[in-house]
């Protein structure tokens, strides 16, 4: 299954550049990529347009995102990954109360068309 997700950034070039730098191999601490690993999540990708960002994830049968929500706000190292990250993202209106990441609604598939 995917579940895509979208946030904005604070609409400034250099912060920006920082937040790309932030996800960079290498620069993503491990127990972050661990515990989302351990989540069920298989792959994920954020893509960028201005300050706009838009998040694919593919994730395992049995996802639960509100354990997923549990389990990073009781890791040290999540806390303050999302802290950090908390700096540069602005959620938009719709989002739900006390998360920054947006789930969207899927409306077209192209498979279901003949």
């Amino acid at each position: 299954m995917i579940r895509v997700l979208t946030l904005d950034l604070v609409d400034d070039a250099s912060a920006i550049a920082e937040y790309e730098r932030w996800h960079r191999p290498g620069n993503v601490p491990a127990p972050v990529l661990a515990a989302i690993r351990a989540s069920g999540v298989e792959e994920m990708e954020i893509f960028r347009t201005g300050a706009r960002l838009v998040m694919t994830m593919t994730v395992a049968p049995g996802f639960d995102p509100a354990a997923k929500a549990d389990a990073d706000a009781a890791d040290p190292d999540v806390a303050e990954w999302e802290a950090r990250m908390g700096s540069f993202q602005r959620a938009l209106p719709a989002a739900p109360d006390g998360s920054r990441w947006t789930p969207m609604i899927p409306i077209f598939r192209l498979s279901d068309h003949r």
